[in-house]
């Protein structure tokens, strides 16, 4: 049995206190002398590329390091993410995902599964996924559940077979998310309403990037997402998504925005040349850019993430649970995301300035 004590931020209140814990957490109590520290549920992304160096469709060794470099920065599960390849590539990058999904990496996060973003995608809202987009045919579809492992997919609603799709992903369990897309906000209702009556969990990725923005006439995806049920995820470095922009949505939707990294290889390496999907891409100031100036997923961990939305002027309760208890519940992983007794022991202790000092998966320290 471990103990633990500092500024506890639980789903209501910060409590200076202790927790006990072995694998899961035992115990919450008041502690009037509790160090100035803060400790949180662990961080959990659900749209993560690479980091150190590594990147998810280089396969299961690069899963590792990738992983491992996030968990540093408190991300205690994640899912490593696909890009749009040719469909063989991705093939194979779903079966090394599945080899360790369900599994802790050493010195690393839980692998709760893959997220399939792309080839399912706009061809006209490409962002940085290269051109191999691909309609989701029910053969395809059926090729990405084999290896057993997606738990999101991201998908275009206006492509052809786009409502058969979405359907069957939904049946499997898997989180539909509207990304990637030219969809109006009928189209975008429509699948939301789709999703549902198939039983699933609707999303939409990277809110406000690679669909059509918010017009007076014209409110498009973004609204749709908004003003329903679904989750979205953001990509909140500040370059992806104006710190404005992210208040309205957190003001909006607080129990359904979803923080999230869409790291790529670049991530924690030093400004300069990289590639994400065999693509040039150029980092320059904490930014990742093509050769024609479009984003090129972040660089960004989801520390970062976290004191940007304080910074913003969310309060740390509200900003820890857009990285922990939103996603969590959105993902379907009902044993983590919050400090309460019975749940996974996966936590991240903060300096009083807000950066790592200790990260805990599953009540074992990491390295």
């Amino acid at each position: 049995m471990t103990d633990l004590s500092g500024q506890l931020v639980l789903p209501d209140r910060i409590l200076p206190g202790r927790l006990t814990f072995t694998d899961r957490l035992a115990d919450i109590a008041p502690c009037a002398q509790a160090p100035e520290r803060y400790i949180l549920p662990g961080f959990i992304d659900g749209h993560i590329h690479g980091g150190d160096g590594a990147d998810t469709m280089d396969g299961v060794a690069a899963i590792g390091t990738l992983a491992r470099f996030h968990a540093r920065h408190g991300t205690t599960t994640l899912l490593p993410t696909t890009i749009t390849r040719p469909w063989p590539e991705v093939l194979s990058a779903l079966k090394a995902i599945a080899e360790v999904t369900g599994r802790v990496i050493e010195n690393g996060p839980f692998i709760a599964g893959a997220h399939l973003e792309g080839p399912f995608v706009s061809p006209h809202r490409l962002g940085a996924q290269p051109p191999h987009t691909l309609e989701p045919t029910a053969e395809r579809v059926a090729e990405a559940l084999a290896p057993g492992c997606v738990r999101v997919v991201t998908l275009a609603p206006e492509l052809p077979h786009a409502a058969e799709a979405m359907a069957s992903f939904a049946r499997a369990g898997v989180r539909v998310s509207l990304g990637h897309t030219t969809a109006s906000y009928e189209q975008a209702r429509d699948a939301l309403c789709l999703i549902c009556a198939a039983g699933g969990t609707a999303g939409g990725t990277h809110l406000f990037n690679a669909m059509p923005g918010i017009e007076s006439r014209r409110p498009g995806p973004v609204a749709a997402l908004m003003c329903s049920d679904a989750y979205a995820e953001m990509i909140f470095d500040t370059h992806h998504v104006h710190p404005g922009t992210y208040r309205l949505a957190q003001k909006v939707m607080p129990d359904r925005l979803v923080f999230v990294t869409d790291a790529m290889r670049a991530a924690g390496l030093p400004d300069g040349p990289s590639q994400l999907g065999g693509q040039a891409v150029m980092v320059r100031d904490g930014t990742a850019r093509l050769p024609d100036g479009a984003l090129a997923g972040s660089v960004l961990t989801l520390d970062t993430a976290l004191r940007n939305a304080v910074q913003a002027g969310t309060g740390l309760v509200e900003a820890s649970a857009l990285l922990s208890a939103n996603p969590a519940r959105y993902l379907g992983l009902n044993d983590r995301g919050a400090l309460q007794p019975g749940l996974r022991a996966d936590l991240v202790v903060l300096s009083a300035d807000l950066h790592v000092e200790q990260v805990w998966v599953g009540g074992q320290r990491i390295a």
